[in-house]
């Protein structure tokens, strides 16, 4: 009995401890994961088309594109916009023909009541003698339609507290779906940012061996070394792109040489921090669920950003 008060699981509440244990012995409920070396794009990749990119181009967020990839989406995201502009106006339009529809039936019904109404005037010769009985009549006239309206507005503030949906009078109907302003800005695919194609710049990598053409370098492993300290380049080294220039240079070359006068060493132009773009290094996996009959499946994309103010975030696609 001395042990029983040293055991885990002599306690009554399940701690934190013991779950964590039995997560990680289980493999389920995790809020962590391992991603395996099979789930990295390589660094000179394009994130759509997920191959190594022939005339490659970068965004201001630092994610790297085929440049005909890029272009591709942004004219097909054009396209789209237009066609749900398109939609949305012609919603519009339909919108203000049916008030205007709805204002000349209502101008309508309130001519058809005043005509009515001037044409139940009929004017009664007054006698004297039986003044007293009209009044009283008329006075009684007019309690019993008072009478009838209150009846009236009783029974149809019931109806609408009524919870029967199956009455005809209640029964629910079914309106279309209003279509929101599309926005006329072509999004990022990874970052869901605004991109321009203005914006897009050009990245010039430095190969290992020039001598090699494109297919003999893409077969290597390694292929690209840095423009400054000539080191190999790949998914471990953090990467830096110079603006003025597009080349593409090691992020440690950034810190120790760069950042010292500031001066692009390819083009000799002054730099700035905006002009100095890390490499976003995608990591993705294939994923697939099942939703009742239905199966979905696709690419998990997880990255990460460092922010200006150095906070690290990361965002999930």
């Amino acid at each position: 009995m001395t042990r029983h008060g040293k055991n885990c699981t002599a306690g009554a509440v399940y701690t934190y401890h013991e779950k964590r244990k039995d997560t990680a012995a289980s493999g389920y409920g995790t809020q962590s994961i391992r991603l395996g070396k099979d789930a990295i794009k390589d660094f000179d990749c394009c994130c759509l088309s997920l191959q190594p990119c022939q005339d490659p181009v970068m965004t201001l967020d630092g994610f790297l594109y085929e440049k005909q990839a890029i272009l591709e989406y942004i004219l097909h995201q054009k396209t789209e916009i237009a066609k749900r502009m398109k939609a949305y106006e012609k919603q519009k339009q339909a919108q203000k023909s049916n008030s205007q529809l709805e204002s000349k039936s209502e101008e309508r019904e309130r001519v058809e009541r005043f005509k009515i109404r001037e044409n139940s005037i009929v004017s009664k010769p007054i006698n004297p003698f039986t003044s007293g009985l009209n009044t009283g009549g008329e006075k009684g006239r007019t309690d019993g339609s008072s009478a009838e309206s209150s009846t009236a507005g009783s029974a149809a503030s019931s109806s609408q507290s009524l919870p029967s949906f199956w009455i005809p009078s209640l029964t629910p109907q079914s309106k279309p779906t209003l279509l929101k302003k599309p926005s006329k800005a072509v999004l990022c695919p990874m970052s869901g940012r605004p991109i321009k194609m203005n914006e897009l710049i050009t990245v010039r990598f430095t190969p290992l061996d020039s001598s090699l053409d494109r297919v003999a370098l893409l077969i290597r492993q390694d292929r690209y070394v840095c423009a400054v300290t000539r080191d190999v380049l790949g998914n471990s080294v953090p990467c830096a792109v110079l603006r003025p220039s597009g080349t593409v240079v090691t992020q440690e070359c950034v810190e120790k040489l760069i950042k010292r006068d500031m001066i692009d060493p390819v083009s000799g132009d002054k730099l700035s921090d905006r002009d100095i773009i890390p490499m976003q290094r995608v990591r993705m996996y294939f994923y697939k669920v099942e939703v009742g009959k239905q199966n979905f499946s696709g690419i998990f994309l997880m990255y990460s950003m460092r922010s200006k103010n150095g906070v690290l975030y990361f965002g999930f696609k």
